[in-house]
Order: structure tokens, then C-alpha cells, then sequence
């Protein structure tokens, strides 16, 4: 397989892990259930144009970020490995990243603005991207990220039709292996970063 193709699907199920669209489709769903389709799709859209934005700046300045703070790529990679496995761990054990009961109502950019960070773009998928950008580069980078945001913008436009289709605990399952990838991922960041 070509090295550049294979990188390109690794870090595609990477972001797909991290970000998690599984755990936001679940608070989406939620917050959105009183909105009508337009609304719902208006939320939807800000919430990914906003998380796109954030990967966008972090794409871009990631590296200078890390001089700034004055810390080396291998310190963040045990910070960041630290960060998704205890993503992972809420994520395996079906806790919820976000109080569901204080956004339900919210208005749609307060849902927008918590589903874009710290849902989809949160403390991992920041680290993963300036960790990525280093490892493979902008371009392979961004067009995983960007591919992985196109794959969450359609799961939130069919929000509805998912959860009837998987049903929640169908959903649950998910997350948790995907929480349990997360997990590894954190520990291979751990051993990176430690040169282990």
C-alpha cells in the first residue's frame, strides 16, 4: 500500500477515535430534541464550522504553540497520551464528557460552542493534530482531520434517522470500543513521549 495513502487512513482512525462523533451524535440528539430540522441543522453546522476552525488554527500554529509554552514534543505526548486514556476510561465506563442536563437549554450556538470543543475538538484531538503535524505533515494531517469532520457533519444531518436505526444502546457500544482504542492510543503516545 502506498506509505502516503496508509498514513492517511491511520490518522483517519485516529481523529474518528478521538473525536468521537458517536459521543457527540448521543449529546446532539439530546440538546436538540425540542429544535426543529432547520434549527437543528443550523447547530450542526456551526458546531462542525466551529471545530473545523479550531483544527484549522492548530493545524497551522501547533508547533509555535509549543515553543511559546516553552515545552518539547515528547512532554506533549505524555500529556496528551495522559488526556486520551482518561477520555478513553470515560468513555469505556458510558460517562457523559458533558453535563447533558445543563445544555438542554441552551441556546443553539451554547450547544454548537460545547459539541464543537470539548466534544469533537477538545484537550486529544488537539494534541493528536500538533503530534500528526509533526509526524506526517499539514497536508496528510488536514485531510484526515477534514475527512473525519466531513463523516461527523453528515452523522449530525442524519442525527435522527442514526438513533432510530442503532438505538442508544447500539450507540453506547460503540463508544465504548471506541473508548478502549482511545486507550491504547493514549498508551502509545505515553511510550512515544518516554522513549520507550
Amino acid at each position: 500500500m502506498d506509505p502516503i495513502l496508509q498514513a492517511i487512513i491511520q490518522l483517519v482512525i485516529l481523529f474518528f477515535v478521538i473525536f468521537d462523533p458517536f459521543v457527540s451524535l448521543a449529546v446532539f440528539v439530546i440538546a436538540t430534541k425540542n429544535m426543529g430540522n432547520k434549527e437543528r441543522n443550523l447547530v450542526a453546522a456551526l458546531a462542525v464550522i466551529v471545530a473545523a476552525i479550531i483544527s484549522l488554527v492548530v493545524l497551522a500554529l501547533g508547533n509555535s504553540f509549543l515553543m511559546l509554552l516553552s515545552t518539547s514534543l515528547e512532554d506533549f505526548r505524555v500529556a496528551g497520551g495522559i488526556i486520551l486514556g482518561l477520555l478513553g476510561i470515560k468513555m469505556v465506563w458510558g460517562q457523559s464528557l458533558v453535563n447533558d442536563a445543563t445544555i438542554k437549554g441552551s441556546s443553539g450556538r451554547a450547544i454548537a460552542a460545547i459539541i464543537a470543543t470539548p466534544l469533537l475538538t477538545g484537550p486529544a484531538a488537539i494534541t493528536a493534530i500538533i503530534i500528526s503535524v509533526n509526524d506526517h505533515g499539514h497536508a496528510i494531517t488536514g485531510a484526515a482531520v477534514g475527512f473525519v469532520l466531513g463523516i461527523s457533519a453528515l452523522m449530525f444531518y442524519q442525527a435522527t434517522n442514526i438513533q432510530k436505526a442503532l438505538g442508544n444502546t447500539t450507540l453506547q457500544v460503540i463508544s465504548t470500543i471506541l473508548g478502549l482504542i482511545t486507550i491504547a492510543w493514549g498508551v502509545k503516545f505515553i511510550r512515544l513521549g518516554l522513549g520507550i
